[in-house]
This record gives C-alpha cells, structure tokens and sequence, in this order.
C-alpha cells in the first residue's frame, strides 16, 4: 500500500530514520497488542460463566461487553477534556512511553478489582474491574496504533499495522482456552460447576504482566515523539479539528460498526452453540479460540508487505503465512488436550481468505469492500444453515474482520497531518461499539432468536461497503492514492 502524495498526508518527506520498519522499536510495542486480544477474547468466555453463575437474561450478559467495550470511549472523552484543559496534547506533552506505561499502570489496577468482585460474588463489581481495563487500553490505543504506523516507511504503515493486529490475534487465540482452562481445567479432567472465584487468579497474574511490561516499555527504544507527530502544517490544506475532515467523520461511524460485527459474532456465539446445537459451556472455548484464531490467520496473510518488497516472495507468503498461523491455533488446542477433527475442514475456507486477499492488490478501501461484502456471505449462511456448517459460517466472520481495523484506519487519518493524534482518538471512542452492537444483538434475539439475531452483523458490514466507496472517493477528490506504489508493486 503506497500514499501517491506525503505532502497531502503532512508526513515528513524525508524520514531517513523510517526508510525501513524499525524492529528494534516495532517489536516491544506490539506487546500491548498481545495483551488487549487476551482480554477482549477472553470476555467471551466469562460472558457464559456469569449468565449461568449470576442467573442473567442474554441481554444483560453482554453488559460485559458493554463495560469493557464503553470504557475505551470514556477513556477517549478523559484524554481529550483533559487536553482541551492543558491547551496541548496530554500525549504530546508527557511522551508516547510514558502514555503506555501510564495506560498499562490503569489496567493493572482493574484486575486487582477481580478479587474482591470474586469474594464477594459481585457481578457489578467484575464489570468494573473490566471496565478499568479497558480504561487503560482506551490510552494505550490511543498511542500504539498511530505509532505502530510511524515506525517505518508510509507505504507499509497498513501491513506493519495488520502485523500488529496478528499478535494481537494470538493474544485471542490463546486468551480464551488459558481462561477457561482456569475456571474449568482440562478438556479431559473437567469440572461441571462453575466457582466464579477461579477467575480471581488469572487476573491477578495478568496485572502483573501489565506491570512488567510498563516497566520495560519505559526504558524501551521506542521514540517518545514519533516523526508521525510532529508533521509540519500543510497550509492551504490543513483543517483546524481532525472533525472537518469528512474521511474521518465517516471512519469513526465504521470503527463503532466495525469493532460491533467483530466482538457481536464471537460474544453471541457460546449462546447459539449452548441452546440451538446443544454444546456445554465448557467444550466452546475451542471453537471460540477459533474465531480469534481466523483474525490472526487473516492478518498474518495481510502483513505479507511489510516483511519483504519482492513480489514473487509476497506471492508465497500469502500462502504460507495463513496456514502457518492456523498450524498455531491447532497446536494451542492440541496442547490444551481438545479434539482437532472437527477443525480441519477450516483449511479450505481459509483458500477464500487468500482469494480475496490477492483480489484487494493490498488496497485499503477496495480490501474494506471485498472483506466486508464475504462478511455478508458469512453470517446469511450461517442464519440460514444449521449444525457445523452454521458454526464455521460464524466464525470464518474472523477471517473477514481480520483486515478491517488497519485499512478503516489508514482511511480515516489520510491527510489528517497534525491532526492525527487527535483523530485517533476519536477513532478510539468508537469501539464502545464492540459493546452497545453486541447488547443489541443479545437484546434482538430476545425476539427473533439467536440465530436470527446476526441480522445486526449483517447491517454493520453493509454500512463498511459504503465507506470504502465514499472514502476513496473522498481521498481521490484530496489527492490521495493507494493503488500506485512506488516499488514492489503487484
């Protein structure tokens, strides 16, 4: 992916230190990418845990989602008021280090919450443990993924973005087989009752690892002024708020819709396979492991760019890199003592992923569409089938998410220059929609029934196939261009 015009976008033109991606500086960031797919998945499988520990309707099961998923806005409207009060940039002033390290300090704080919320057997209590994780997150996102852009040359901000979202992918692919192995143990030597106090301890190990890592991200080599940031004004072009640029406005209506299909599918998931296909709540782990699993699959094959220029080399990884990352998943699973027959089959759904992989030329705008429009395919096959083939359809929704997040924001902050710190964090605030979308769909299938209820997912990928026509519109009319690159090109 290549930006026809850096003056456009107000990037520097000469970045010498970002002529190559900076391993060095990428590698200790994509650490808290790890950490924020742990959490996120694993919140699919407290949600059946608490419904059945607490006694709750579908609805108010997904406030667990809710209160994570809403925290990232309030955490957004915290850094934005309190900006607007300093009369510069929190961020800006304090470094971008120091930023992760306070937001990993926050979230390490939200899991001590879990062992009184365990004791006392309160379920507000552990949605406010959640919701001050997320707190957290909602500033490490904030910094990480605009920095994440920054740490090399333009033309592979997209793909070194996607890789980012790869680790966080694993981080849920394991995620939710280490937590329900805490709460239920082995898939041979498991228990049938659930004491909601096995929670306690995991979260307390992970609260040290938030601490650990803010320690080594502090005395890291990442910049604490990334080149991203200090973009000289363009003049003419340049907006006084990143809210007057429409590709913006228009992107933070896809994240909330984008972030609400991802976190919807999987969190709604263990309720269908529960009462409609007749599974325990403890044998869906796997099966949510792998709609986290096909998240990385789909952005391992997407960062193929960001390894290599040669064109005959990205052709091989395409096929390589899913694969390997499914080889992953099967060996997490296997290692966690669950039967992998029912998981082969995936491989040839994965081809579809490649397919449209090849056909998006690494394009942003034109990937948005394609993915988005399979997504589609995904979830009216599995409202309309029924048994495995319905379980597969759902969770190959995974696969088409998977690149979605990199290419709506790389739409969305083109051209933004100064503005782009701030444009992130309003793209940030946005993903409380991973929480009100999935209250929604729990709440319509009150009505229409679970299966039914993914006519709400369906909706959501609708409205991303109208942002990638109207925001490459948008950039076209700008002066921005994704489809020539400048080497290495299909």
């Amino acid at each position: 992916m290549f930006i026809k015009n850096f003056k456009t976008l107000n990037f520097k033109p000469n970045m010498e230190q970002n002529v190559k991606t900076n391993w060095a500086q990428f590698i200790p960031l994509v650490t808290v990418f790890f950490f924020w797919g742990f959490v996120a998945a694993s919140n699919d499988i407290l949600i059946p845990v608490f419904k059945e520990a607490f006694k709750l309707s579908q609805s108010e099961s997904q406030l667990v989602s809710l209160a994570f998923y809403i925290a990232y806005t309030v955490g957004s409207i915290i850094y934005i008021g309190i900006s607007a009060l300093m009369k510069t940039d929190l961020i800006n002033k304090i470094g971008y280090k120091n930023s992760l390290a306070l937001g990993l300090t926050i979230s390490a704080i939200g899991t001590l919450l879990f062992y009184p919320a365990a004791n006392l057997g309160s379920f507000p209590l552990m949605l406010a443990g959640l919701f001050t994780v997320a707190l957290g997150f909602s500033l490490q996102q904030t910094v990480a993924n605009p920095l994440a852009i920054a740490l090399g040359p333009v033309k592979t901000g997209s793909q070194r973005l996607t890789m980012a979202g790869g680790i966080n992918n694993f981080g849920t692919t394991i995620g939710p087989l280490i937590v329900s192995f805490a709460i239920f143990g082995t898939a041979t030597n498991a228990t049938t009752t659930l004491d909601i106090e096995s929670v306690k301890i995991p979260y307390l190990i992970l609260g040290a690892a938030f601490l650990a890592v803010a320690i080594f991200l502090k005395f890291s080599a990442l910049p604490d002024k990334p080149a991203l940031t200090e973009a000289v004004e363009d003049g003419a072009g340049h907006k006084g708020s990143a809210l007057k640029y429409p590709q913006l406005v228009l992107g933070m209506i896809a994240i909330f819709v984008y972030v609400g299909v991802e976190v919807s599918t999987a969190s709604n998931l263990p309720d269908y396979m529960n009462h409609k296909l007749g599974f325990a709540t403890k044998d869906i782990a796997p099966y949510i492991s792998l709609y986290w699993a096909s998240m990385m699959i789909g952005r391992w094959t997407g960062a193929v760019e960001a390894f290599t220029d040669k064109v005959s080399l990205q052709k091989v990884l395409r096929f390589i890199a899913p694969y390997l990352a499914f080889g992953v998943f099967l060996l997490v699973n296997a290692i966690a003592k669950h039967d992998l027959a029912p998981f082969y089959v995936y491989a040839l759904i994965i081809l579809v992923l490649i397919i449209a992989d090849v056909l998006s030329k690494g394009n942003p705008a034109r990937m948005l569409m394609i993915f988005s429009l399979i997504g589609i395919l995904a979830l009216v096959t599995g409202m309309f089938t029924s048994g495995m083939v319905s379980v597969y359809a759902f969770t190959s929704v995974g696969l088409f998410c998977s690149t979605l997040w990199p290419c709506i924001f790389t739409l969305a902050v083109s051209g933004l220059g100064k503005n782009t710190s701030q444009g992130s964090s309003y793209l940030i605030m946005m993903i409380m929609g991973g929480g009100i979308i999935s209250w929604l769909q729990g709440y319509v299938s009150e009505f229409t029934g679970i299966q039914y209820s993914y006519i709400v997912g369906v909706l959501c990928f609708a409205y991303l196939v109208f942002y990638a026509l109207r925001a490459s519109s948008i950039l076209k009319a700008q002066g921005i261009s994704f489809d020539k690159k400048v080497s290495g090109g299909h």
